[in-house]
């Protein structure tokens, strides 16, 4: 999955919830729909759009289908947003080296 496709996945604010709910437990679509003012098929089509951009993964449990967040759907876009820290913090470190060599030279 693309970081596009990830970040469009949590663009959508029912989305997001959905991932903040599964964060750290699992929750049947039942127990996820409780918390919306949606139908059990909207969320389930919110669900569906989260699994296929890797964020959710899915456990069945007799009948009910368990979901929580895929952590690893995220490291994509963590390796992306970290790109950028990266940048800045090799451009902090020459910055502090320049101000350190004027400063031995004074």
């Amino acid at each position: 999955m693309t970081i596009l496709a990830t970040l469009q996945a949590m663009g959508d604010p029912t989305r997001f919830q959905i991932l903040r709910l599964v964060r750290h437990r699992e929750l049947a679509a039942g127990e996820i729909a409780r918390h919306f003012d949606l139908t059990r098929p909207a969320i389930s089509q919110h669900v569906h759009i989260l699994r296929r951009a890797g964020l959710l993964k899915e456990r069945r449990q007799g009948q009910k289908r368990l979901y929580i967040v895929r952590s690893e759907g995220f490291a994509p876009l963590r390796a992306f947003i970290e790109g950028y820290w990266d940048d800045r913090l090799q451009r902090l470190k020459k910055a502090a080296e320049a101000i350190e060599a004027r400063r031995k030279s004074s």
